[in-house]
C-alpha cells in the first residue's frame, strides 16, 4: 500500500510504500475513498521537534472516508463492504465523555499526550492519506450510504468542528429567534427569527458554517472575508449579507444586525483566530453575545474586568465534535442541505495539493482521491 508520511520534524511530506496492516481484535481495516486536506496538515508539518505530542514517522490525513475492507476478530460496527466516514479524534475509549461519544473532550488527554500516542488518525497515529487506513474499533466508525467519498471525508473535520461550533452557540441565538430549522441556500435579503451571526472567514470551514447556520437556525447569517471569491462563496452557501474586513466592519456588521443605533451581532464565529479577526468580533458583538474562537491564526484577547469585552460576553474555544454530531452532519449533507466545495487530486499527488493549501490557491476543501 502507499501512504503519504511525515517523516521527520520540518519536512516534506514523502510518498512511500508500507505493508498491509492486518486487522486484530477490534481493529478495522478501511480501503480508503477519499482523504480530505487540511491547514492542520500544515501546522503539522511545519511544527518544530518536541511542540506536538507525537512521534515521528506517522502517515498524515484526519479526514477520512471509505468502505470496510476487513475486520479483526473482536470488532463491532459497520460490516465489511460498508461505506464509512471516519471519526477523528481518538481517545481513551473509556472515560465518560468517550463513552458519550465526546472523545474530542477526552478526560484522559493530558495522559496521552504524555505517552505520546497522538491525538486521533492521522495526527500521531497513522491516518487516510494512504490506500488502507486501520481503525482501531468500530466506534470509531460513521456509516455514510450513498454518499460520495469526496463530500464525506471533509465532514468528518471541516464539516465537524464547524456544526459542534454552531451547536455551542445555538442557545445565545434562540434568545432572539426559534433557534432552528431555517434552511433554504440563495443569499441576499433580511434574516429571520431576530438573531444573527458573524462568520469570520469563509474558507473550508466557514463555507460549511454558513450552510449549517441556514439549515439549523434562523439566525441573520452575516459572512466577512478579505477575499472576493470567498464571499462569492458566502452568497452562494446563503448568507444574508457579506462584506470585506474593512476599518469600519465592525460598524457594519452591528449596524446590519441590529438597525438604527447598532446593538451588534448576537454570536460570532472566528475561523481565522488572528489578532484583526478577534478584534472585529469583539468589536461587532453585543452585551451578553458569544464568541467562538475556531481558528487557530495566533491571535490573543485580553479578558479583564472591566475591560474591551461586551459585558456578559461568553468565549468557547470549540475543538472538533462529538461523534453524534458527526452523524448529525452526515445526515444533513445526505439530505442536501450541506455541500462541500472540493478540489481534487490523485493520491499521488499529495505534495502538489499540500502545496496548493499553504499558497492560499485553493477554493473551499482539498480532497485526495485514490489513482
Amino acid at each position: 500500500m502507499r501512504a503519504v508520511r511525515m517523516t521527520h520534524w520540518g519536512g516534506p511530506p514523502v510518498l512511500t510504500d508500507l505493508a498491509r496492516p492486518t486487522p486484530r481484535a477490534d481493529e478495522v481495516l478501511i480501503r480508503v475513498e477519499a482523504a480530505g486536506v487540511c491547514r492542520s496538515d500544515l501546522h503539522v508539518l511545519d511544527a518544530r521537534p518536541g511542540v506536538l505530542p507525537y512521534r515521528t514517522p506517522f502517515t498524515l490525513g484526519h479526514e477520512v472516508a471509505g468502505r470496510v475492507a476487513e475486520r479483526g476478530p473482536g470488532a463491532t460496527g459497520p460490516a465489511v463492504g460498508e461505506r464509512v466516514v471516519v471519526y477523528g479524534p481518538w481517545g481513551c475509549g473509556r472515560c465518560s465523555r468517550c463513552a458519550a461519544g465526546a472523545e474530542n473532550y477526552c478526560d484522559r488527554r493530558t495522559e496521552l499526550d504524555a505517552a505520546r500516542t497522538g491525538t486521533g488518525v492521522g495526527l500521531g497515529r497513522d491516518g487516510g492519506m494512504a490506500d488502507l487506513l486501520l481503525v482501531p474499533s468500530g466506534r470509531l466508525l460513521v456509516p455514510v450510504g450513498d454518499l460520495p467519498a469526496s463530500q464525506a471525508a471533509p465532514l468528518s473535520d471541516a464539516g465537524l468542528t464547524a456544526y459542534h461550533a454552531v451547536a455551542g452557540i445555538r442557545p445565545t441565538l434562540s434568545l432572539d429567534g426559534d433557534g432552528d430549522g431555517g434552511g433554504g441556500g440563495g443569499g441576499g435579503g433580511g434574516g429571520g427569527g431576530g438573531a444573527s451571526v458573524a462568520v469570520i472567514g469563509v474558507g473550508g470551514l466557514g463555507h460549511l458554517a454558513v450552510q449549517i447556520l441556514r439549515a439549523t437556525t434562523s439566525a441573520q447569517v452575516l459572512a466577512v472575508d478579505v477575499r472576493e471569491e470567498a464571499l462569492s462563496l458566502a452568497d452562494a452557501c446563503g448568507a444574508h449579507f457579506g462584506t470585506l474586513l474593512r476599518p469600519d466592519t465592525a460598524a457594519v456588521l452591528r449596524r446590519r444586525a441590529g438597525g438604527v443605533g447598532g446593538v451588534g451581532v448576537d454570536a460570532v464565529l472566528d475561523f481565522v483566530g488572528s489578532h484583526s479577526s478577534l478584534e472585529l468580533g469583539v468589536g461587532a458583538l453585543r452585551a451578553g453575545g458569544e464568541l467562538a474562537v475556531v481558528g487557530s491564526g495566533g491571535g490573543e484577547l485580553a479578558v479583564r474586568k472591566p475591560g474591551a469585552l461586551p459585558p456578559g460576553v461568553r468565549i468557547s474555544l470549540p475543538f472538533w465534535g462529538t461523534r453524534p454530531e458527526l452523524e448529525e452532519i452526515v445526515a444533513l449533507a445526505r439530505k442536501g442541505a450541506v455541500r462541500v466545495e472540493t478540489e481534487e487530486f490523485a493520491l499521488s499527488s499529495a505534495p502538489e495539493a499540500i502545496d496548493r493549501l499553504r499558497s492560499g490557491r485553493t477554493r473551499g476543501r482539498t480532497v485526495l482521491v485514490p489513482d
